[in-house]
């Protein structure tokens, strides 16, 4: 029999996070001593009110299918949380409940898009949003930045990436992969370019709200001319340690949730029922019960600074927020480095998996060439361990 693939999946690229990990757990069950700071993924258990929610849901006999858009009590759990830590203001038809934030982009991406229109991704931007718009028949429109600028765009960058055929702009504060978060003036600088063009959807990616270790998050969703052409997209996975329980939602305008819901019906319909009720538990708690997580990455971010600060040709700005940091490596393009000659990120980034046992993300698939990406949600012990093998493959 012929193998014949579709053109949209053999054009579609590898996510590099889980390429990455993949290749580290092959390494790991051949007997190499590998340390994985690869993934975005906190390594803390389920807070404890979580699972017994869960274990609840099940004694409860929860089992049978849930209404596409989640249940109604979790939808009210959101719509509390998102007035609670946001200042937003939904109602329950505005709110969609899938299967992880990842299904949310993607369910957007289908029902938004048509071939050829244009979306905008300020650099540097999570792997997914790329191949995700591209999927829909979208074409990405990367706007660089760079380390200079806190790896945060400025308003002239993004209205020069404006064309006629801009129908979307996908972002994330706090930054996967850079840690940046924009203040509410700045995004309320980059507001101010994109009101000039109404035909602009927002789509704003709050995953990391909480791993924040400034000001307040804010939101493009809490201007009021932005309100009605943002889509807010979060979920419990980084703030609550659920990465496995794929629970995502979002926060819409009514005609784009109810979009959403259509096109979700005919992909998986509704999301876990025991992972729903568990996260009713999760977000209607106060986000101080996870502040123990927050302190102890912001303990880390500094270790990793000082370690990293300390590796020749390494150059590395301060991260807000989330668990990442994202140093330019650039130094190093064009030497030769125990017989490799290092021509980009991705090179770097497997040249420290096969030298240093170490496992990271090239910068390339985040859109910044310069760059690789370190995830410090992993022990300290790792994290010193990894770094000092890092600093000696590199001298």
């Amino acid at each position: 029999m012929q193998q014949r693939l579709s053109d949209r999946v053999t054009q579609m690229a590898t996510s590099a996070t889980l390429a990455m990990a993949a290749k580290a757990r092959e390494l790991r069950e051949s007997g190499k001593d590998i340390i994985g700071l690869s993934l975005g993924e906190p390594d803390f258990t389920v807070p404890e009110f979580v699972k017994d929610a869960a274990i609840q849901a099940v004694k409860d006999d929860y089992h049978s299918y849930t209404p596409v858009d989640g249940y109604g009590d979790l939808k009210q759990a959101i719509i509390t949380k998102f007035e609670r830590d946001n200042g937003l203001h939904y109602n329950p038809a505005q709110i969609v409940v899938s299967t992880g934030a990842k299904q949310s982009l993607s369910n957007l991406a289908m029902v938004l898009l048509n071939p050829g229109d244009e979306v905008l991704l300020p650099a540097p931007y999570w792997v997914s949003y790329s191949d995700i718009s591209k999927l829909a028949g979208g074409v990405p429109v990367v706007i660089p930045s760079s380390i200079e600028t806190d790896f945060k765009v400025t308003p002239e960058a993004l209205e020069a990436a404006i064309t006629p055929k801009t129908r979307m702009m996908i972002y994330s504060s706090p930054c996967n992969p850079s840690g940046s978060v924009y203040s509410k003036e700045e995004l309320r600088a980059l507001a101010d370019v994109l009101a000039k063009y109404p035909e602009i959807i927002v789509v704003s990616d709050e995953i990391y709200e909480h791993i924040n270790f400034v000001d307040q998050h804010a939101s493009m969703a809490s201007f009021d001319d932005m309100y009605d052409r943002t889509v807010v997209v979060n979920g419990v996975s980084k703030a609550f340690s659920m990465t496995g329980w794929r629970i995502g939602y979002i926060g819409a305008p009514e005609w784009i949730a109810r979009a959403c819901n259509k096109m979700q019906g005919q992909v998986t319909s509704g999301a876990n029922c025991i992972a729903q009720r568990a996260t009713i538990d999760a977000l209607n708690n106060n986000p101080e019960k996870i502040k123990y997580m927050i302190d102890a990455f912001k303990e880390r971010r500094q270790l990793v600074l000082e370690l990293v600060n300390d590796i020749p040709g390494f150059k590395a700005n301060e991260p807000e927020g989330a668990f990442y940091v994202f140093p330019d490596i650039s130094a190093y393009f064009g030497k030769t480095l125990n017989g490799k000659t290092i021509e980009n990120a991705t090179d770097f980034s497997l040249f420290l998996l096969e030298e240093a046992n170490v496992a990271t993300v090239t910068g390339v698939a985040f859109g910044d060439p310069n760059c690789i990406r370190i995830s410090y949600a992993a022990s300290e012990q790792d994290i010193r361990e990894a770094l000092r093998r890092i600093k000696e493959a590199v001298s």
